[in-house]
């Protein structure tokens, strides 16, 4: 019990933190948002991935990347293909030149599927790729990047253009990726309606389960040895670099794993949203998640999550209410936080979050007890 309490928990505060989190969206938005305001905040949650990342990234490693839309965007492309695959059957494209490929490729006079298109017809593939692909692209940047000691702004910098290359290689290869539109029109996953009020309300779930799996692994990552060289080489790299540890590689990991949760998001993202272009992969998304976690507090996860919730239901509110100010609203709302708080929404937690922590004291007191009671059980079967 104490390994659930301390490392996937956050002890005492992070286990409150973290049941408010959970109760917020797995209660109360469902009880209290329309089907279509849910699917806004199913959507939002999707970007909460790239935020987590960029506090591991960003708030304990000290790398800053702005490059987190391109693994959004992986991710995103590698279920949108699936998708489009599956809805291109030749039943369903039967008008077209080539029955059997995306509409796409039919208008750009691509007659047969390309050849990196065609593992993704299998469901078990995609979810592989959406994986391992963008931790494999994370792994050739980080290692190029990092084993020469690149970093701070120039490394900002480097995923600022990786980003920009990307959009345009995007864009240029319509015929194989849908160009500037993307890859729209998706309908079903293995023959089930994506579309339809329940199966949005469906993915919001997954993605709220897979969003506090995500948020305890990261936890676990930095409760552990890991999380503390981790914060030791973005305080004092050279001494830890000179303490016999390779710097290299805890930073190429935590850019892996990072690529890898922001990935997940932009699948999640293709399914309740039901199409994904360049957009999503460009500097502006990027910048904006960075600043997700800054008004979140970047050195929390669960801030984080609030920080993208609170900017995303503000831009909708303030463009609803405000069409032609919206963009001036939510930059002040952005600059008031910093101001105001210059440790994000986390540092209300850790000025205030001890009066919330009291009224669950009793949910941690029967953690350390059933701590207690595990430890000493141990030390009975050991005697």
């Amino acid at each position: 019990m104490s390994f659930v309490y301390e490392k996937l928990m956050g002890g005492k505060k992070g286990l409150t933190g973290f049941i408010i989190l959970a109760t917020l969206i797995l209660v109360i938005f469902p009880l209290f948002l329309d089907s279509f305001r849910l699917g806004l905040a199913g959507k939002y949650l999707t970007y909460a991935f790239a935020a987590v990342s960029l506090v591991l990234l960003w708030g304990y490693g000290g790398i800053l990347s702005l490059g987190q839309g391109i693994f959004f965007g992986l991710g995103g492309y590698a279920m949108a293909m699936f998708l489009k695959l599956e809805a291109s059957s030749p039943e369903n494209t039967s008008i077209q030149s080539t029955p059997g490929i995306p509409d796409f490729m039919d208008w750009n006079q691509i007659t047969e599927l390309p050849w990196f298109w065609e593992p993704f017809s299998s469901f078990t593939f995609t979810i592989l790729a959406v994986l391992i692909l963008p931790a494999a692209f994370a792994y050739i940047i980080g290692a190029a990047m990092f084993k020469r000691r690149v970093g701070g702004v120039y490394f900002a910098i480097i995923t600022q253009v990786i980003a920009v290359i990307l959009t345009v290689l995007i864009v240029g290869q319509q015929g194989f990726t849908g160009g500037i539109n993307g890859i729209t029109d998706l309908r079903t996953l293995n023959g089930w309606d994506i579309t339809s009020d329940s199966a949005k309300t469906v993915f919001y779930f997954i993605t709220c389960v897979l969003l506090l799996l995500v948020i305890m692994a990261s936890r676990v990552i930095l409760t552990s040895k890991f999380g503390r060289i981790l914060l030791a080489v973005r305080d004092k790299e050279d001494r830890v670099r000179f303490s016999g540890y390779d710097v290299a590689n805890f930073k190429i990991f935590v850019f892996c794993f990072g690529a890898m949760i922001s990935a997940i998001g932009g699948a999640m993202f293709t399914l309740q949203v039901g199409f994904m272009s360049p957009s999503f992969v460009g500097i502006v998304p990027s910048i904006e998640m960075v600043i997700f976690a800054a008004v979140g507090g970047r050195m929390s996860l669960i801030g984080a999550v609030y920080g993208t919730l609170l900017i995303n239901f503000g831009k909708t509110a303030f463009s609803e209410s405000f069409p032609e100010l919206w963009l001036f609203l939510i930059g002040g709302l952005f600059i008031a936080v910093v101001m105001l708080f210059p440790n994000g929404l986390a540092g209300l937690w850790n000025d205030y979050g001890h009066k919330l922590t009291d009224k669950f004291s009793f949910i941690t007191k029967r953690f350390n007890t059933l701590a207690a009671q595990t430890k000493l059980k141990k030390v009975e079967d050991a005697r």
